[in-house]
């Protein structure tokens, strides 16, 4: 579908600077490498990042659709942006992704003063919908059925350069009842093999030590090209890769979940001991209403039979509160798959009526009142349980990849932040006398402390503390040195002086 709707006049006038942009990211881990597409798109085009704190000359909001505050949350921030527009002469507004693929001209409708609509399966059409806004004076509206180009052939602006997405495929062929993505992201199309080690190959090649494979049902992948233990053999030719060191995947479906997947796991040495296996609901009979094709006896016994192969993996899940015609004995199921988990972490929803899906017309609609009574039980329960797993970790040596980002207390407690093997996140403090690492460095601490959200390591002296510098703390001196524009280091081996550029500067622990 194509057409275009009036829009508030953008100014066409001229300038020499270059235009500033900033992307909102809304949503799963595929709209955030989506964004990273919207960027590279922008960059190629010769926008550049607007700096933080600054008015961007664009703004594009990448949409999600699954929840339904997601809409309010779009016309909240389209409608704190009018006004900021009507005092910047040139600056044009872009809403993409999901909830513009459902949406369409509703948008333009609600909040006239949108330059640009692009749907799931135009992502590139970005920089044209934005010159074609500012040339003809009126909006942009794009949406296509079906996808043209497999996004992953766009480029790419990645937020990261220890660390990387790259997608396997795209699109899903479930039918689940609560969930439009397979209605705004079509059929699942999967790559070639070799076209995504390629992209697995450039990552590392730039400096990326970690990469997480992306798809709506990561396991599923091959079915477009009849190969069903196609994610298997993937996973094993990552292992293969020189310079990976970390591979992470998401997300699997339980129904597609086979042992050569959990084989491949276990053997492949940089494929982490992790896993993201969505549960939705503990209750058989709501999992057949939900259209999930396994049962909760099922789900268990792959957490045992990945338990096994891999002791220490930490397994984490997504669970909806609240399902039309859900009662009390139907959640306490739920409660009861959830205690047997043990999971490390829940992402939990409150059922969300979403217009487009057989859910929202099922009779038996559930009062507010109880899906939050019921949420809050069940986020009591996981905290327990994530608590009670994390303190376990207590005691425990273990590797953690350093990143970019601090928690929120690090000014007080002096504590870096990075990722451990499983994922979970740890806090930890640099002893005195002892070298800070950049992002994508890694170091060994010993778990000293525990909370439900995660580990904190403090080690008490500086041989409680191992650092290797990586591959990938060298690309993010040169990455800092370049956007500082002055010379950075040379890609040096571990061990090498290197001048850290970018690190937040946080005190040393002395105690």
């Amino acid at each position: 579908m194509s057409s275009t709707l009036p829009a508030a006049t953008a100014s066409t006038a001229a300038t020499t600077a270059p235009r500033t942009y900033e992307v909102r990211t809304f949503g799963c881990q595929m709209n955030v490498h989506d964004s990273e597409r919207m960027s590279g798109l922008l960059e190629t085009a010769g926008y550049v990042k607007a700096a933080d704190g600054s008015e961007p000359d664009v703004v594009v909001f990448n949409t999600c659709a699954v929840r339904e505050n997601a809409d309010n949350r779009l016309y909240g921030h389209l409608g704190q942006l009018r006004p900021v527009k009507e005092k910047h002469p040139g600056m044009q507004i872009a809403v993409g992704g999901c909830l513009a693929q459902k949406d369409r001209d509703t948008i333009l409708a609600k909040a006239p003063w949108v330059d640009a609509v692009f749907g799931t399966h135009n992502v590139g059409a970005l920089p044209a919908l934005l010159e074609r806004a500012r040339h003809n004076e009126e909006a942009q509206l794009e949406i296509l059925e079906s996808l043209e180009v497999f996004p992953s052939t766009l480029p790419t602006k990645r937020d990261s350069v220890y660390s990387g997405w790259v997608s396997i495929s795209v699109g899903c062929n479930n039918t689940c009842t609560f969930c439009i993505v397979p209605s705004l992201r079509g059929k699942e199309r999967d790559r070639r093999p070799g076209e995504i080690l390629a992209e697995v190959q450039a990552l590392v090649d730039d400096g990326a030590i970690e990469v997480t494979l992306l798809g709506q049902n990561v396991n599923s992948y091959g079915v477009e090209f009849g190969d069903r233990l196609a994610f298997g053999k993937l996973l094993r030719a990552c292992g293969e890769i020189e310079g990976l060191e970390r591979v992470r995947f998401t997300s699997p479906h339980p129904a597609a979940f086979t042992d050569d997947v959990i084989e491949a796991m276990a053997e492949t040495p940089n494929v982490m001991p992790q896993l993201h296996m969505p549960l939705q609901s503990g209750s058989d009979r709501i999992l057949r209403e939900m259209r999930r094709s396994y049962r909760s006896a099922k789900f268990l016994g792959i957490l045992d039979k990945v338990r096994a192969s891999i002791p220490h993996a930490a397994i984490t899940t997504d669970i909806i509160v609240g399902f039309p015609g859900e009662t009390e004995e139907d959640f306490q199921a739920t409660l009861d798959v959830v205690e047997r988990s043990r999971f490390s972490n829940a992402f939990t929803f409150q059922y969300s009526q979403r217009p487009g899906t057989p859910a929202a017309s099922l009779p038996d609609q559930l009062p507010k009142a109880v899906v939050q009574e019921r949420y809050e039980r069940l986020i009591a329960l996981q905290d327990r349980i994530a608590a009670e797993e994390n303190a376990q970790q207590v005691g425990r040596t273990i590797e953690v990849m350093a990143t970019a980002q601090a928690g929120r207390k690090a000014g007080e407690t002096h504590r870096l932040s990075g990722r451990a093997r499983d994922n979970r996140l740890v806090h930890f403090s640099v002893p005195a006398g002892a070298e800070p690492p950049r992002p994508g460095d890694l170091v060994t601490v010993t778990v000293t402390e525990a909370a439900p959200f995660h580990l904190i390591a403090d080690p008490a002296t500086a041989s409680d503390y191992a650092l290797r510098r990586s591959r990938a703390g060298d690309a993010w001196d040169r990455a800092q040195a370049d956007s500082c524009g002055v010379p950075g280091p040379a890609a040096a081996g571990p061990g090498a002086g290197s001048v850290s550029l970018g690190m937040p500067s946080l005190p040393v622990r002395t105690a």
